[in-house]
């Protein structure tokens, strides 16, 4: 088992660099997931970290442990009183119009027989809100940056989809899964402040598969 990448650690926190692939949970079929490497996370302490929020399996980059139940209280009011920034990148299955924007959507989460759940832009669903800027295209595909507001299941994959109607590359539920064995989205920052402590902040290196399809961050 491959060890996982530490990119911040103190006392109350850790922030690891996910590989995509790996579930926060563990899945209902079974397979590998965060609880796997409690042992490595432990680094030293009795009771192994517990993840703040979630990202998509398929996603790689930041996530956000807590060291002790204080902290996660803690931490987990952060991010539901929108004080934690994020920093995604995603590659687009095209190029889309303009340079920079804001897309703003309600979700809600639908649920059909043959699909599955996923989430659709409706009226009545909760408020989304995603910034987002051009960084560079090549060959007919865009890398763009996302720094979302709010945090609603599948936010950036559904904003990309219907917000800016092309789906981020490899995207089986929003886009066919065409194009990448994954859905190309990476969390390559966050900044989660503290009272009586200096901020969490971390950066994620641009994954392999990113570079692979002629991108770089920056």
């Amino acid at each position: 088992m491959q060890p996982l990448s530490i990119i911040f650690e103190d006392g109350e926190a850790l922030v690891i660099d996910k590989p995509a692939g790996l579930s926060v949970d563990r899945p209902k079929r079974g397979g590998p997931c965060l609880e796997d490497h409690f042992e490595q996370l432990k680094l030293g302490f009795q009771r192994p970290p517990a993840a703040v929020h979630r990202l998509d399996t398929d996603t790689s980059g930041c996530l956000l442990l807590a060291r002790n139940p204080k902290a996660l209280k803690r931490f987990a009011k952060a991010f539901e009183d929108r004080l934690v920034e994020k920093r995604y990148l995603g590659v687009l299955a095209g190029i889309p119009e303009g340079e920079e924007g804001t897309i703003e959507l309600s979700l809600s989460k639908i649920s059909s027989a043959g699909k599955g759940w996923r989430m659709i832009a409706a009226k009545k669903g909760k408020p989304s809100v995603t910034h987002w800027r051009k960084l560079m295209d090549h060959d007919g595909k865009a890398l763009l940056e996302f720094r979302p507001e709010t945090g609603r299941t599948h936010q950036i994959r559904i904003h990309c989809e219907a917000g800016l109607g092309l789906p981020l590359l490899g995207d089986p539920v929003y886009g066919a899964g065409k194009g990448a064995p994954r859905t190309m989205l990476h969390a390559a920052g966050l900044m989660v402040p503290r009272e009586t402590k200096p901020a969490i902040e971390a950066a994620a290196p641009l994954p392999r598969d990113f570079a692979a399809l002629g991108f770089s961050d920056g």
